[in-house]
């Protein structure tokens, strides 16, 4: 099993920043790939960053959030910049094996946390 804690979330004020942490333990072996989802109120959970080979990011915030990985720490980091209130929503870090091209079986969630944009 491997255990994801995020940690960062909070309030901001629409175009501010926020950085969201997820620190992995366990069978941190059998994984290769750690990446960002978000689901908003009455919306389906959807992929924000992913990170494996390479990064990948919804278009909805390229150019405004950054992932990045601490592979000595086991931590996955998410850069927000430019936050906009549609930002709003629980933020979920995942975890998972790539095995192919473009594709990762996310086995492993974190419990979430919370990003509000007040406008």
């Amino acid at each position: 099993q491997v255990r994801l804690v995020e940690s960062g979330g909070g309030l901001v004020q629409a175009g501010g920043s926020l950085r969201l942490s997820c620190v992995a333990s366990g069978r941190i072996f059998s994984i290769n790939a750690m990446g960002w989802y978000r689901q908003a109120p009455g919306k389906q959970r959807e992929l924000v960053a992913t990170s494996d080979i390479t990064t990948n990011y919804a278009d909805s915030v390229k150019g405004r959030f950054t992932i990045s990985r601490d592979y000595a720490k086991n931590t996955v980091y998410l850069q927000m910049n430019s936050l906009k209130p549609e930002d709003t929503a629980l933020y979920y870090c995942t975890a998972g094996r790539t095995t192919g091209v473009a594709t990762t079986n996310w086995d492993y969630w974190g419990q979430g946390i919370q990003v509000t944009v007040s406008s």
